[in-house]
């Protein structure tokens, strides 16, 4: 517990891959800063997200690239199954030329990449079981005052929120509240230690009011999603699928078997160990809000979800959240080591983002809409006219350089 009075110079909200990759980005500006964590360690639900060429270029100015590179296989391709058939109706190949060199792609595990982040730090930099509940100002001066779960509070002079959706540092900007898009999404993650066969390729399967994919991680690790629209809640809100890992599984292996899925894609959801949070709804924040909102004011800023919830419908979250934390970290550090205005480097930064957090977030929940849809317009024109153009789409936001440190 930290004493009444303690004071820090930087503090960022949360020990998520934005968090961990500005405090990583910092130091190695030779910047110190805490990061105040609510969970008692690291959070690793989610198991794994695709990372994509722009996710790299990020992580390699962090330097942490080639240690994910060594853990994760390279994903060659995309296969877009027919939602009426299951086969591949279209297939791409991902390692292809983009503006700004060769695209890259793997399926990364979360829990490592936060390890390994977190390694890199300074020890004692993550302060976990730290929640902040309130920001105010401090009387007489610019910094401000956080209030914490456990009663304490902690001066800051910057303060990042890198706090999720549900941002108390973004709530305190002003910024508008994220939206329900309508969908919810599971995820499972399934290890054959005898090696699992699939070919590394992310096969894609959308259509009758869903959408969903499969991707290996590695040699022995495979991750899958499913993402759909809820009927008929309960009392309490929610599916009666919602209710059991058990009732999920069935429910995906029901949608994946009525439009003909691969029985190895049916074998690895009936294997798989489920997220601890069965089903979660997927929010955005409205792009075009993010236009005139107050990304940064004063000493004060926000990165990653608590700036640009999204759906996962071009795999893009993480992906931008890492973008944030190198170009935060640059205006940032770039500032305090050059004596230069701290308010002006987190507006410089805000500047930067802004319209890159819109187009993603259009861009991610429009293809959702078409790839989910059960319209027979839609779906026809979807996959007899649309799959290549949607599968091509995946490479066009990682084709995105947020630069070095």
């Amino acid at each position: 517990m930290q004493p009444q009075d303690a004071t820090e110079d930087i503090v960022i909200a949360g020990a998520g891959l934005a968090g961990l990759g500005v405090a990583l980005g910092l130091h190695r500006k030779g910047v110190r800063s805490v990061v105040l964590e609510s969970s008692p360690a690291l959070r690793t639900s989610g198991f794994a997200f695709m990372t994509w060429t722009n996710a790299f270029r990020a992580l390699d100015a962090l330097g942490v690239g080639d240690k994910m590179r060594s853990q994760h296989v390279q994903v060659q391709g995309v296969r877009v199954m027919s939602s009426v058939t299951g086969e591949v109706v279209r297939e791409i190949d991902i390692r292809v030329q983009g503006k700004r060199g060769p695209h890259e792609a793997r399926c990364v595990q979360r829990n490592v990449l936060l390890q390994a982040l977190e390694e890199e730090l300074p020890r004692g930099t993550i302060r976990y079981s730290s929640k902040i509940v309130s920001i105010d100002q401090d009387t007489g001066s610019d910094a401000k005052i956080l209030h914490l779960a456990d009663g304490s509070t902690l001066r800051a002079k910057v303060v990042i929120g890198c706090d999720g959706i549900n941002s108390v540092v973004a709530n305190w900007l002003g910024l508008a509240k994220p939206c329900d898009s309508g969908r919810r999404a599971t995820r499972g993650h399934v290890k054959y230690p005898d090696g699992h066969g699939f070919q590394p390729k992310f096969m894609q399967f959308t259509g009758k009011g869903f959408r969903a994919g499969l991707v290996p991680c590695g040699d022995t690790d495979v991750y899958w999603f499913l993402t759909w629209s809820p009927s008929r809640p309960n009392a309490d809100g929610k599916d009666e699928v919602e209710q059991s890992a058990a009732a999920m599984k069935q429910f995906v292996l029901v949608k994946l078997t009525s439009i003909n899925a691969p029985p190895e894609v049916l074998d690895a959801v009936e294997r798989s160990q489920m997220n601890d949070v069965l089903v979660a709804p997927l929010r955005y924040r409205p792009p075009l809000s993010l236009l005139f909102a107050s990304i940064s004011k004063g000493n004060v800023c926000v990165a990653g979800d608590a700036l640009h919830p999204t759906t996962p419908d071009l795999a893009q979250g993480a992906c931008a959240a890492l973008e944030d934390a190198v170009v935060l970290a640059r205006c940032l550090g770039d500032a305090i080591v050059g004596d230069g205005s701290v308010e002006a480097a987190l507006h410089k930064y805000a500047g930067i983002r802004r319209w890159r957090s819109a187009q993603l977030i259009t861009a991610s929940y429009m293809v959702g809409f078409v790839q989910q849809s059960d319209h027979a317009v839609v779906r026809f024109v979807r996959d007899k006219l649309l799959a290549g153009v949607l599968a091509k789409g995946l490479l066009m936001m990682p084709d995105y350089d947020c630069g070095t440190l």
